[in-house]
């Protein structure tokens, strides 16, 4: 990882804490937590990635009230395909950018859903439907103008 993207990793963890609880925004921010862990785990490898997934998770289910280890499940799984995905799709196109941040932000949301207690889950056509597609485009917009203001693309030649 260059150093460029550890301060912008770290720098969505921060603001991430620093928005949903210094603040109070919760829901009303956008899941930087899963973006800088899909920024992340596309420079690092499996291992890495599922240890940032699973750091990550572990601190978002500390401050959950509902069901605890259901984040640090599913960001473990996702910070680890991420990290493979870079095996499979070579490059940071556009199109691949955003597929790769919506699909990484509500497979999140459907791992977290999958392993949480039926009681305590919300509805599936409420959570996975509606509301997760809508925070992950959310999460998309700001992953794509995080990546394009702080990681220019690399010039080829």
């Amino acid at each position: 990882m260059r150093i460029r993207e550890v301060l912008l990793v770290s720098c969505l963890i921060l603001t991430h804490l620093f928005l949903r609880t210094a603040l109070g925004f919760g829901k009303a921010a956008p899941d930087l937590f899963i973006v800088a862990l899909l920024v992340g785990s596309r420079t690092l490898g499996v291992g890495a990635g599922a240890g940032l997934g699973f750091v990550l998770g572990l601190v978002e289910d500390a401050f959950s009230m509902r069901a605890f280890g259901s984040s640090a499940f599913a960001m473990t799984l996702v910070g680890a395909f991420g990290a493979k995905s870079r095996d499979y799709f070579v490059g940071d196109s556009m199109g691949f950018l955003v597929t790769f941040f919506l699909l990484g932000t509500w497979g999140r949301d459907l791992l977290a859903w999958v392993v949480t207690e039926a009681s305590v889950r919300p509805a599936f056509q409420d959570h996975l439907l509606i509301e997760a597609p809508l925070l992950a485009l959310y999460a998309t917009i700001v992953g794509l103008a995080a990546r394009s203001l702080f990681l220019p693309r690399r010039k080829r030649g």
